[in-house]
């Protein structure tokens, strides 16, 4: 129930993983040369493990801390960053609710301004890494109702603040990274802990969310490969009617479509990291970081599913040569899902073409 050890993070930051994506203003590693490719490497390194949860909070780091160093105040980014970088405190994201998911503009969690603290009720759900964190950037409406997206701020919340309760919820995969509900009741924020400008909280929360599906895109390739090698490492040992797995062209098949669908993605995934390499504005990505975390999930989902097939009965159990597969099939919804589900990325990245076509259309 207590997860895996937060003294990881300080030496995973000695080691040279936890801190290479910061800058060295805020006591990070992050090369001369560091690009969009780093990043890449790091989380497919990290995904070769069979499953997400350990070191987990890393990528969800990456996530909270974002708005502040962007928007936050001088002081908090003093207070925060370095020791979130180096590894000494965690920092998780509350965006979602129990009535709110995807539909981030309709967030309800209030916060009432009265006199120098915000004083926030509701609730948050699905938060990961809910009990790992010391802190907690979380969405708030400031404004009314009629409002949407306009109405929302970010805060920044201590886990120690009066009224705030988290409890651990039990997930279909990932048990030793907390998944979290939040409840606030009456919790006293200084004004001073609003991160940037009331009302702006929608354009933080955005800034972030191509940076969040390209690093979850990159992490479920790697466990889509993951099925293909112990697939293919099963299809050579195993023998069925007399001869080894992989010289029935059945396998074969299962095999080569795997291959095609993962070797594809990768290109795709390596397109979009040159893009951001190469200096191309994260307010152009949109599109095609919503198109790669779908290709993502469902080559995952479709890779997991043929080599569960391949082994069978071993599939199914946690033990043995299967329970790599077995452990990566619990986690396919959590890439489907999280960041954005595949139905409303499709949706997002053809209303947006649709917006520009209709722009360039009105020129001609």
């Amino acid at each position: 129930p207590e997860g895996y050890p937060k003294k990881l993070h300080e030496e995973a930051f000695k080691a040279g993983i936890q801190g290479v994506i910061y800058d060295r203003k805020w006591g990070g590693t992050r090369p001369d040369d560091f690009d969009a490719f780093h990043e890449l490497i790091i989380h497919d390194e990290m995904a070769r493990t069979g499953g997400s949860g350990v070191l987990g909070q890393m990528a969800i780091n990456s996530m909270a801390l974002p708005p502040i160093l962007l928007a936050g105040s001088e002081e908090m980014k003093r207070n925060i960053a370095r020791d979130v970088v180096q590894g000494r405190n965690n920092i998780s994201l509350a965006i979602s609710e129990p009535g709110y998911g995807s539909d981030v503009a309709g967030l309800e969690t209030s916060a009432k301004l009265q006199g120098d603290h915000y004083v926030v009720n509701g609730s948050k759900k699905w938060i990961s890494g809910a009990l790992i964190a010391d802190y907690f950037t979380v969405a708030v409406r400031t404004g009314s109702k009629a409002d949407g997206m306009n109405g929302l701020s970010l805060l920044l919340l201590d886990k120690n603040m009066p009224g705030i309760s988290i409890r651990k919820m039990r997930t279909q995969g990932d048990h030793s990274h907390h998944i979290g509900f939040m409840t606030f009741e009456d919790v006293k924020v200084p004004k001073k802990n609003l991160i940037g400008e009331e009302g702006k909280g929608f354009y933080y929360i955005v800034y972030n969310f191509n940076h969040e599906r390209f690093i979850i895109a990159a992490a479920t390739s790697r466990m889509a490969r993951t099925c293909y090698e112990e697939a293919v490492k099963w299809a050579m040992d195993r023998k069925t009617f007399g001869k080894q797995l992989y010289k029935h062209q059945g396998v074969r098949m299962k095999l080569a479509e795997m291959a095609c669908r993962i070797e594809s993605l990768h290109d795709m995934l390596e397109r979009v990291a040159y893009q951001f390499s190469q200096g191309v504005a994260d307010s152009k990505m949109g599109e095609a970081c919503a198109l790669l975390k779908v290709q993502a999930s469902r080559t995952f989902e479709f890779c997991s599913r043929e080599a569960s097939q391949i082994f069978g009965g071993s599939s199914i159990v946690r033990e043995g040569r299967g329970a790599v597969v077995e452990r990566l099939a619990r986690e396919v919804r959590s890439s489907a899902i999280p960041g954005g589900s595949e139905e409303i990325l499709l949706d997002f990245a053809m209303r947006s073409t649709f917006a520009k076509a209709k722009k360039l259309r009105s020129k001609l």
